[in-house]
C-alpha cells in the first residue's frame, strides 16, 4: 500500500486565499496549484491563528494559539520551553528541517539562563524553533539609519548572487527587489510607485526560482522519514517581480476592491485607527492598487510556475509516492479591501489562508479532488504531521486536530464549534494612537460558518459580521439590539476558548486522570475515621505494627 513517509510542508508568504485560481480568482491562473488540489484535499475554511508574520507562524510550529505559546508580535521570542513541531516529529522518528522563512526570534535569555549554548544540537534547534537548519532566509534585509532589520537576513542568498556577478553590498535590494532606470539608477522596491517597474534581475536567480532548488537538493541529500518546511518569502512585499511576470498583469486584472464608504465612516474606533495608518490611506488609493496588485499577481504566478515545476521533478524521481504535500501561506494580504493594507485585521483577506493537502497513501483515495468545509485551523498541522509520522499526538500540549480522518474520508469535520484568531498591538504605533495600554492593546476574533465576532479589550464594544448575509463583512453588526443574543453566543464561545487549561502541559490526560487514585496506594489516607473503613489493601502498612514507648528509647540525659 502507498503511504507517505516524508512530508513536504509549504508556505508561502502574505498569499492571500482568494488569489489562486482553484479558489475562484478570475484572471490569476494556477494550474500547478489547482493540480495539487486535484490530488488532495482543498480545505475552504482554513483560519491562521495571528494576522501577522511571526505569531502566525509559531502558532503552526508549536501547534498552539498564540494565549498559550506567547509570541504575540514579530521579534517576540518563543519561549525556550515550548514544544515545537520538530520537538514532536523527532521523538516519533521523523527529522524536520527547515528551507527558507521562520520569522522566528530565539529566546536568548531563557536558553542563557538554562546553560543552553546556540551552537549545540539541542541549543540550535531551541533558537531555531524546533528545526534542524539546511537554510534559513527570512527574506529580509533593508538597512535603514539605525542598521539592517535583520543582519542575518538573505545572508546565503545574497552570497549566492555575489558569487553569480551581482555586485553590490546588498543585491538582495538592489537586485531582487528593486528596478534599474536607463541611468543605472536603483529603483527601489520599497516605493510602491516602482511595483510595475521588472526586478533587476534573471528570473531563475530570483527569491522564489532559489528556494524551490534549494528544498530539491535537501530532498536529493536527505534520507527519510522527515519533514522539510519549504517556506518561501513572496508574495510578500517588496511588491517587485522579474519578467517575464512584471508584464503578465495591469490594471486592467485587478479585483475591484472591496469597501463601501458607509464602512469606513461608521467603523468601530479600533478598525478606524488601521483603517488610517499611513499603509490603509496608501493602499485606499486606486493608483497604488493598479500599480501594486499586478505586481502581486506575478510573484504568484511565479510561484505557481516553482510548484509546476517542483510537482514535475518530484514525479520523475518518485518522490510523490511517498511524501505527503502541504501547500498554505502564514496571512494573507488586505491590498486595499476595507480601506486597509497588510494584514493585521481580522477579515477573511487576512486571516483565512489557502490549505491544499496531497496524501500518497492509498487510504486518500476517495477524497482526491474534493473540497472540504470543515472548520480547520493552522494549529491542526502539527498533529497531522504527527499522525502521518505515526507519532501519539500528545493533546496536553497539541491543542489542534489532526487532519487524517478528513483526508482518509473518516469524517467531514473537525471537532470544533469555531475558530480563534488573535492579535497583540501593543507595539505598534496603533496602540499610542488610541491611547491603549499594553495590557489592553489585544484583540480577538472567534467565527463559525455564519458569524464573526472580533472583541477588542480595552472597553470597546464587539465588531460583528453576518457571514452569510454579509460575505464581504462590510456591515458591522456590533451595535445591533436584534443580535445581542448572537453576540452573547459568539462571547460564550471566546469565553469558553480562554478558559481551557492551556498552560497545562507537562502532564498528559492519561497521567492526571491515573492521579486521581494513584496516591491512594501510597499511603495517603484522607477521611478515613477507623481502619476498618478503608481497604486492607491500602492501610496494610499501617496495621499490626508494633514500636515502643518513646521515653523507653531516648536519652534521659
Amino acid at each position: 500500500m502507498a503511504k507517505a513517509r516524508n512530508i513536504l510542508f509549504i508556505m508561502f508568504d502574505q498569499l492571500r486565499w482568494d488569489y489562486l485560481s482553484c479558489y475562484g480568482h478570475p484572471h490569476l491562473h494556477t494550474p500547478n496549484v489547482d493540480r495539487l488540489a486535484a490530488r488532495g484535499v482543498r480545505f475552504d475554511r482554513a483560519y491562521i491563528q495571528s494576522p501577522i508574520c511571526g505569531s502566525s507562524r509559531m502558532s503552526t510550529y508549536t501547534g498552539r494559539y498564540v494565549h498559550s505559546h506567547g509570541a504575540s508580535w514579530n521579534g517576540i521570542p518563543l519561549k525556550v520551553g515550548e514544544v515545537t513541531m520538530g520537538d514532536h516529529l523527532r521523538k516519533a522518528g521523523m527529522d524536520c528541517w527547515l528551507v527558507g522563512k521562520t520569522h522566528m526570534r530565539a529566546d536568548a535569555e531563557g536558553m542563557e539562563r538554562l546553560g543552553l549554548e546556540p551552537d549545540s544540537l539541542i541549543g540550535a534547534r531551541v533558537a531555531e524553533c524546533g528545526f534542524d537548519v539546511f537554510e534559513r532566509d527570512d527574506g529580509m534585509r533593508p538597512e535603514g539609519p539605525d542598521g539592517f532589520y535583520d543582519p542575518e537576513g538573505a545572508r546565503e542568498y545574497n552570497k549566492y548572487l555575489n558569487a553569480k556577478g551581482y555586485e553590490s553590498d546588498n543585491p538582495w535590494h538592489d537586485f531582487a527587489n528593486s528596478g534599474l532606470d536607463a541611468d543605472g539608477n536603483v529603483l527601489s522596491g520599497w516605493f510602491l510607485k516602482n511595483s510595475p517597474e521588472a526586478a533587476n534581475i534573471a528570473e531563475e536567480d530570483s527569491e522564489t526560482p532559489y528556494l524551490t532548488t534549494r528544498g530539491m537538493e535537501f530532498m536529493e541529500t536527505h534520507d527519510g522519514p522527515w519533514c522539510c518546511h519549504l517556506s518561501y518569502i513572496k508574495p510578500h512585499w517588496p511588491y517587485i517581480v522579474p519578467e517575464p511576470y512584471a508584464s503578465m498583469y495591469g490594471p486592467e486584472h485587478v479585483l475591484p476592491v472591496v469597501r463601501s464608504e458607509s464602512e469606513r465612516q461608521n467603523a468601530h474606533p479600533v478598525l478606524a485607527a488601521f483603517m488610517n495608518t499611513k499603509i490603509g490611506q496608501t493602499f485606499s488609493r486606486d493608483d497604488v492598487r493598479d500599480a501594486v496588485i499586478p505586481a502581486y499577481m506575478g510573484l504568484i504566478k511565479q510561484a505557481d510556475d516553482q510548484i509546476g515545476r517542483l510537482l514535475d521533478w518530484m514525479e520523475e524521481t518518485g518522490r510523490m509516492d511517498d511524501t505527503m504535500i502541504v501547500l498554505t501561506s502564514d496571512h494573507g494580504d488586505f491590498l486595499g479591501d476595507h480601506w486597509m493594507g497588510e494584514k493585521t485585521f481580522f477579515h477573511d483577506a487576512s486571516t483565512k489562508m489557502p490549505l491544499i493537502i496531497y496524501d500518497p497513501s492509498d487510504e486518500a483515495d476517495a477524497t482526491r479532488g474534493t473540497v472540504s468545509d470543515a472548520l480547520v485551523e493552522s494549529i491542526d498541522l502539527a498533529p497531522t504531521f504527527l499522525d502521518v509520522a505515526g507519532g501519539q499526538v500528545a493533546d496536553h500540549i497539541l491543542e489542534g486536530h489532526s487532519l487524517l480522518p478528513i483526508l482518509h474520508g473518516k469524517t467531514e469535520a473537525t471537532a470544533r464549534e469555531y475558530v480563534i484568531c488573535e492579535y497583540d498591538y501593543s507595539a505598534s504605533p496603533i496602540a499610542d494612537i488610541l491611547g491603549v495600554s499594553v495590557r489592553d492593546a489585544v484583540m480577538f476574533m472567534v467565527a463559525n460558518r455564519k458569524w464573526k465576532l472580533v472583541h477588542c479589550e480595552g472597553g470597546y464594544r464587539p465588531i460583528l459580521f453576518d457571514l452569510e448575509n454579509d460575505p464581504d463583512e462590510l456591515v458591522d453588526l456590533g451595535t445591533s439590539a436584534e443580535h445581542a443574543d448572537v453576540i452573547a453566543e459568539m462571547y460564550n464561545h471566546l469565553f469558553a476558548w480562554a478558559r481551557r487549561p492551556s498552560q497545562r502541559t507537562t502532564r498528559s490526560e492519561q497521567q492526571l486522570t491515573e492521579m486521581r487514585t494513584k496516591s491512594r496506594g501510597k499511603g495517603v489516607v484522607l477521611g478515613i475515621y477507623d481502619e476498618n473503613d478503608a481497604p486492607l489493601d491500602l492501610t496494610v502498612k499501617y496495621r499490626d505494627r508494633k514500636a515502643k514507648p518513646y521515653r523507653d528509647l531516648i536519652d534521659k540525659g
